[in-house]
């Protein structure tokens, strides 16, 4: 045996990014995609899930065909999600993760070498926002290894989100049509 064989493995630089299917998440894939591109990097976009109600609820009464069908459900929403974010380009390599585990750690166990990013989105503008959303994003920044690159979310016209609160499902009827004959 030489000493070759007892070198650690150097696996290339990687660009690691939270997918969830938000437009936050969709304008940190965006990013993660320009730099993966910059630096020649694999991109790997991660999708991390748990069962509705964690882990110890899942452990009371497990049920392998549900939690097959919630895996299958992560993967067609990392799809859905790579979609809507415009896609990512054949040039770059890419390496899709979907896994059971909580966000913040998946992503702090993936983006593990110093050469590596983690990209996350910065979350919703607005303090109760990032206050019911932002649990993974502190954990993951607060635990990681690697440097973190927060990118803002795409920003919407003051007005246009003023409006959007005021929506009732009555907006989404179709039109009325008279009634009697």
């Amino acid at each position: 045996m030489n000493e070759t064989d007892l070198s650690p493995v150097v696996r290339p630089a990687r660009v690691v990014v939270g997918v969830t299917g938000s437009a936050s998440s969709a304008a940190a894939l965006r990013r993660a995609v320009y730099e993966a591109r910059c630096t020649r990097s694999v991109l790997v976009p991660v999708l991390a899930w748990e069962p509705p109600g964690g882990e110890t609820v899942y452990r009371m009464a497990p049920e392998p065909r549900l939690a097959a069908l919630w895996a299958l459900r992560a993967e067609e929403r990392l799809q859905a999600s790579i979609a809507a974010a415009g896609g990512i380009p054949d040039d770059v390599a890419v390496e899709r993760i979907v896994v059971r585990a909580p966000a913040a750690f998946a992503l702090n166990a993936l983006a593990d070498q110093s050469g590596d990013l983690l990209v996350l989105g910065a979350g919703g503008r607005g303090r109760l926002a990032r206050f019911l959303h932002g649990h993974v994003r502190r954990c993951a920044a607060a635990g990681a290894r690697a440097p973190v690159l927060l990118v803002a979310p795409p920003a919407s016209p003051r007005k246009l989100r003023r409006e959007l609160r005021r929506i009732t499902p009555e907006d989404f009827a179709g039109p009325r049509r008279p009634s009697g004959g």
